[in-house]
């Protein structure tokens, strides 16, 4: 039986977090150049203003993982700037894929990370289980087109976030419709909606109790999921209720990519006038953690929770929302 061991930091060894492509590219993969984007920007992803202001960043619970670098606490000032009321859909990507002809980098390389339940594939397509993350697969075919594999479609996903989708290909999103991937610290005072130091977009109650409140786990990870909220994998982007912001699950869903490159002691020194994260690392931030997220064993869909993986990533679990460029 597949176990969960959450081991630090989210990413490679994170039972909610996916393997960044690393632990894949030992298999034999195809390489394609990639396409510029062009032509004219339709971004069609209505809009939230948010008004400028000053919050504290990081965790005020006492919930934070270690190795995640989610403390100290320290207030940030950011200016106004418009931002996605949802995460980026597929109907909305494929918009842009239509008018420019891009190749995401899961096309590019020819597989991405599934998670074990969500598979629709032949057994020829699957190249192998994650070291240490076994419930993600590695499967040839798997892209934002097909998220579970080549026998999976798009058919009645068309409002459901975007996802199979690397960091770079967000930003070539964002390059196309004139807008911008979200600061980490714009991500964070976003998805506060205007509540301080609390623990979710809502308050400080649970996501399950009474009703459910995001789109996380139910059941026994990784092997039983009760479908309580209906869902396995993606909801639509409009399900549940907007935060205080109007912004649609901020948490749960799907990580999203931010612009910042990850660092876990970046806080200690963050400027307080609108950060933008350390001027190089390895990975990038993700943030909101996704429909594979339990209080159980990866409380990472809090909102304060930071993860990150190589900006080549992608995985079944992650897509991303823009803001307007300030």
């Amino acid at each position: 039986m597949i176990d969960a061991r959450d081991e630090g930091s989210c990413g490679v060894n994170c039972a909610c977090g996916a393997p960044n492509r690393d632990a894949f590219l030992a298999l034999p993969t195809p390489r394609r150049q990639f396409v510029e984007p062009k032509g004219i920007p339709m971004h069609t992803i209505a809009q939230v203003s948010l008004p400028a202001g000053r919050f504290l960043m990081g965790d005020s619970s006492g919930d934070q993982n270690p190795g995640d670098g989610e403390t100290p606490v320290h207030e940030v000032k950011l200016p106004a700037f418009d931002m996605d009321a949802t995460a980026v859909t597929n109907e909305a990507f494929a918009t842009f894929v239509e008018a420019t002809g891009y190749v995401t980098e899961a096309e590019t390389y020819g597989f991405s990370a599934v998670f074990h339940l969500a598979v629709a594939a032949p057994q020829s397509d699957i190249l192998g289980q994650s070291p240490g993350t076994p419930w993600w697969i590695g499967v040839a075919g798997a892209d934002w087109r097909h998220p579970g594999g080549r026998d999976s479609t798009l058919d009645d996903l068309r409002d459901h976030p975007v996802v199979h989708v690397t960091f770079n290909d967000a930003v070539a999103y964002c390059g196309w419709a004139g807008r911008a991937l979200p600061t980490e610290a714009q991500w964070e005072y976003a998805a506060r909606g205007g509540l301080e130091s609390r623990k979710y977009p809502w308050g400080d109650e649970e996501p399950d109790v009474d009703e459910p409140r995001a789109n996380i786990w139910q059941g026994v990870f990784p092997q039983v999921n009760t479908l309580e909220d209906g869902y396995l994998t993606t909801a639509p982007v409009r399900s549940y209720t907007p935060n205080g912001y109007g912004l649609w699950q901020p948490i749960g869903n799907v990580w999203e990519w931010c612009a910042d490159w990850f660092d876990p002691a970046y806080y200690a020194i963050s400027p307080q006038e609108h950060p933008h994260g350390p001027a190089r690392g390895d990975g990038r931030v993700l943030r909101g953690g996704s429909y594979l997220c339990h209080i159980s064993y990866c409380n990472r869909y809090r909102n304060s929770a930071r993860s990150q993986n190589t900006p080549d990533s992608s995985m079944g679990n992650a897509g991303f929302r823009t803001i307007s460029r300030i």
